[in-house]
C-alpha cells in the first residue's frame, strides 16, 4: 500500500512519517486484503494539530476520518481509532450484505462548481451565479446499501451515486431525525 504523508504548513518528519505507515499499514491490514493507496494530512488550527486520513481501498471505496488534539501524535491516533471503527463496520457489512459484488466499483468524473454566497444585503446583478472554483468529482455506481455505506465511511452528510440497477442519478442524505434519506428520480410509483 502507497502512504503519502503531508502536512499543511508542518513538517511531518520522518519519526511521525514512520509511526503513521507502521500503524496505519497494521490496521488497515487487518480489514482490508489489498488497500491501493492512503494520504493523511496533518494541519494545525489555533493550539490543536488535525489529522485528515482518507484510505482507497481496492473494492472502489474510501474511508475518511479526522482526528484532533493538542499533540500531532494523539491526533493521528483519533482519526486511526474512528476510521478502525468505520472498516470494522464496513468489513462485517461487506461480508454479510454485499457479496454479490464480484467487480471492483465504477466511477466517472463529474465537475463540481463552488458558487460564491451572497451576503444577504447585497443585490444580486444577476441570476448566474459567481463560480469560484471548478473541480472533478468521482460518481460512483452503487447499489442504494452500499452508497448508504460509503457515505458513513466518508462521514459525509450527502452522497451522489449512479444507482447499479437503472444507472440513473440517486441521493442518499443524513436527515435532521437521524435516518437516511434517499432520493431515487426515476422511481414514480
Amino acid at each position: 500500500m502507497q502512504i503519502q504523508v503531508n502536512g499543511k504548513h508542518l513538517d511531518v518528519g520522518t519519526a511521525l512519517t514512520t509511526h503513521v505507515n507502521d500503524h496505519l499499514s497494521a490496521t488497515i491490514g487487518k480489514y482490508s486484503d489489498s488497500p491501493v493507496e492512503a494520504h493523511v494530512t496533518f494541519s494545525k488550527d489555533g493550539h490543536e494539530f488535525i489529522c485528515d486520513a482518507s484510505v482507497h481501498l481496492s473494492t472502489g471505496l474510501f474511508a475518511q476520518a479526522k482526528g484532533r488534539n493538542d499533540e500531532i501524535y494523539a491526533a493521528f491516533d483519533a482519526a486511526l481509532h474512528r476510521m478502525e471503527k468505520q472498516l470494522r463496520r464496513y468489513k462485517r457489512r461487506l461480508k454479510d450484505h454485499h457479496k454479490d459484488r464480484v467487480d471492483p466499483i465504477e466511477s466517472i468524473g463529474a465537475p463540481t462548481f463552488v458558487i460564491s454566497s451572497t451576503k444577504e444585503e447585497e443585490e444580486p446583478e444577476s441570476l448566474q451565479p459567481l463560480i469560484v472554483a471548478e473541480m472533478e468529482t468521482k460518481v460512483q455506481t452503487l447499489s442504494v446499501g452500499e452508497a448508504v455505506m460509503q457515505m458513513e465511511l466518508m462521514s459525509a452528510e450527502m452522497l451522489v451515486f449512479r444507482n447499479v440497477q437503472h444507472g440513473g442519478v440517486n441521493v442518499v442524505h443524513t436527515r435532521e431525525d437521524g435516518n437516511i434519506g434517499w432520493i431515487d428520480p426515476r422511481n414514480n410509483k
